[in-house]
């Protein structure tokens, strides 16, 4: 049995601010936005290793803070292959006015990472 993970998801409140932020900084590349019915809408985004998340949003949504170190997903990372691309990146983003976590640093893991703010405060790791 071979496994693998098709894809994450998350929920936002605005769907085309967050489709559009990984589109800017992450490349990715979105389907047509799927709706129905009850209230549910998204889009798969694709990234260039394939590797997709859904991006959601319903009109019953319940938005509540993102909190650090809590039980559930703790955040997404993103390889961007080289550590002048993890500073640049970074940069980019920071300048764009996300908020910066945790700057470019070698972790005791053996990553080179920042650690920077989506637009709806979910965290994303960026890293070599």
């Amino acid at each position: 049995m071979k496994v693998q993970i098709t894809h994450a998801a998350i929920y936002t409140p605005d769907l085309e601010r967050l489709k559009d932020f990984y589109i800017k900084f992450f490349n990715a590349k979105s389907n047509e936005k799927y709706e129905n019915s009850k209230g549910f809408s998204s889009y798969f985004l694709t990234f260039d290793s394939d590797v997709r998340l859904e991006i959601m949003s319903h009109t019953l949504l319940e938005v509540r803070e993102v909190l650090e170190k809590v039980n559930g997903i703790s955040h997404i990372a993103f390889s961007v292959g080289t550590k002048d691309d993890v500073i640049a990146l970074t940069k980019r983003i920071t300048d764009d006015g996300y908020t910066l976590y945790s700057p470019c640093r070698q972790t005791g893991d053996g990553y080179y990472e920042s650690c920077i703010s989506d637009p709806d405060g979910n965290r994303i790791e960026i890293t070599e």
